[in-house]
């Protein structure tokens, strides 16, 4: 068993967040189709506005992720959902994912670049399903 902890997130923690999202939108989105100045700054103000409510993910005293677990009309989303590139592929995303979904009893919901066959293959595998496409460029996928 490993020894995760989960601790909240805090200011310190805006910026990394902020370019882990950005990476992220950098590699999968279709830059030509939106507004990136606005999107970017709808990013950073809505890990701004809720960092406190951030959870940092703790193995051996390390941060190795992140993720927002937040009611959103009845359902809970997982948001901004990172496992640090060096470890991944260790049951550490496995980990957080299964302590998301016993936290609650409302069916759970992200958003995956449609693009990141990767993390759609590990999602798919803890029982999530894509339920709509946005945009072309994003699945919300869902477990019910």
């Amino acid at each position: 068993m490993m020894n995760i902890k989960y601790k909240p997130a805090d200011k310190t923690d805006i910026e990394l967040i902020f370019e882990l999202n950005k990476a992220l939108i950098d590699e999968y989105e279709n830059i030509e189709a939106i507004d990136y100045q606005k999107v970017l700054s709808w990013v950073r103000n809505k890990i701004e506005a809720h960092i406190q409510e951030y959870i940092c993910v703790v193995l051996d005293e390390k941060k190795v992720g992140y993720y927002y677990f937040h009611d959103a009309d009845g359902k809970m989303e997982i948001d901004d959902f990172y496992v640090f590139p060096q470890y991944r592929n260790m049951g550490i995303g496995t980990e957080i994912l299964k302590n998301c979904i016993s936290e609650t009893d409302l069916p759970i919901f992200l958003y995956v670049f449609a693009n990141n066959k990767g993390a759609i293959a590990f999602y798919q595998k803890l029982g999530f399903q894509v339920t709509e496409i946005i945009k072309g460029s994003r699945y919300i996928m869902q477990r019910i």
